[in-house]
C-alpha cells in the first residue's frame, strides 16, 4: 500500500493553517504526527506517474496560500 506525506512549511503572510488544512483534508489528507504534517493512505499501490499528478493537483490547490510543501510517497 502506498501512503503519500506532505511536510509544510507555512509564510507568516499567507493563508491560515486552518485554511491550509481544510483544503488538504478536502483532497483525502489526514493530519500526522510522526514527522509530517499531512499523510494520504491511497489504500493500494500507486504508480510513480500517480503521485506526480498527485502532487499537481496539491500544488494547484495551495496555489496562492504562500505555503511551500515536501511531498514523499512510500510502499509499505
Amino acid at each position: 500500500m502506498t501512503k503519500t506525506f506532505l511536510l509544510l512549511q507555512l509564510d507568516s503572510e499567507g493563508a491560515p493553517y486552518s485554511d491550509v488544512a481544510t483544503i488538504l483534508e478536502d483532497l483525502g489528507f489526514q493530519p500526522e504526527t510522526e514527522g509530517y504534517d499531512f499523510v494520504f493512505d491511497w489504500g493500494r499501490p500507486v504508480a510513480i506517474h500517480e503521485t506526480l499528478e498527485f502532487a499537481d493537483r496539491i500544488q494547484t490547490a495551495l496555489q496562492g496560500s504562500r505555503v511551500r510543501f515536501r511531498i514523499e510517497s512510500t510502499d509499505e
